[in-house]
């Protein structure tokens, strides 16, 4: 039976890159796991087993390596678009680059008023603690004509402790789950968007100031809808980012429902008013929708496992 080859790509995958910058006595820490996946004329190393086309994976790491020096990391997004340009056009054979960075978060340590009296300095600008909340990503893909720049966070865990109910819902035999008109609402956001910016022609958005304005509108949607189900929130989320901020034409949230179940006390004697719960890890409803400007496409996948 005959085959022929079907989609395929290669490249390095987590290169895990440390970028300090030092202004002065200050520094900088830019923490990226960047993975590097090409595609083009790639049909001997697949028949054949002729390398002739194919740039080692290790040039790959290696150039993570040296643009993080040559170029410096100004925001994930465009430090992937370097690379991705690079990619595509120093190599013929190669048609296609797509590049997903994860960047984790440092803060500054704030230390004592009293810090010089132990330490011997005025000042300490080069301390940093991980931070416990989201993981940043960004997706480049680039075929050397267009661009298309997903970005986007997870491991978001927000809360609201009331102004929640959940009530109306279909009832059959084998539900038993009470209304609520009083709840938490708790979910650990993942969430994408997708940038209309799509060629060099374009103005190209400032990516840090998008990113923490499209983080800012969300948390605040979720913090000012008085939520009668974690659908109409996700909603109200992507409908806030759409409307106020114009680079962004389409996002996907997958949100689960994070349950907080009441304690029933009864047994000893206490009455329970909405104050003691349990936290379930699983399992948990998932929620899961897109939110499109009016006349877009929806392009990012259903399923957001690896992007």
């Amino acid at each position: 039976m005959a085959t022929i080859l079907g989609q395929n790509q290669y490249g390095k995958a987590e290169n895990r890159v440390v970028k300090i910058t030092r202004d002065g006595d200050t520094h900088h820490i830019k923490d990226l796991n960047v993975s590097v996946a090409l595609s083009g004329d790639m049909d001997d190393v697949h028949y054949s087993g002729s390398n002739a086309n194919v740039l080692p994976t290790d040039t790959t790491k290696n150039t993570v390596y040296a643009f993080a020096k040559e170029h410096g990391i100004e925001s994930a997004e465009q430090f992937g678009i370097h690379l991705a340009r690079w990619f595509v056009n120093s190599q013929e054979p190669i048609q296609r680059a797509r590049i997903r960075i994860e960047e984790y978060s440092w803060d500054r340590i704030a230390t004592s008023d009293a810090n010089s009296k132990f330490i011997g300095s005025d000042e300490v600008n080069h301390s940093f603690v991980r931070q416990g909340m989201e993981t940043r990503v960004t997706q480049i893909t680039y075929d050397g004509t267009n661009w298309e720049v997903i970005s986007g966070l997870k491991d978001l865990v927000v809360m609201n402790s009331t102004n929640s109910e959940f009530w109306g819902y279909v009832k059959d035999k084998y539900t038993t789950l009470k209304e609520a008109h009083d709840r938490i609402l708790a979910t650990q956001v993942s969430a994408r968007w997708r940038f209309n910016w799509s060629d060099d022609e374009q103005r190209m958005p400032h990516w840090e100031k998008s990113y923490a304005e499209t983080r800012k509108h969300m948390l605040q949607a979720f913090a000012e809808t008085y939520s009668l189900s974690l659908q109409q929130t996700l909603y109200q989320m992507g409908s806030r980012i759409i409307n106020h901020r114009s680079e962004i034409d389409e996002v996907r949230f997958s949100l689960p429902n994070k349950h907080h179940f009441l304690v029933d006390l009864e047994p000893f004697g206490l009455k329970n008013d909405n104050e003691v719960y349990f936290a379930a890890d699983r399992p948990y409803g998932l929620i899961e929708a897109t939110v499109l400007r009016d006349g877009a496409d929806a392009r990012i996948p259903v399923d957001m496992t690896n992007l």
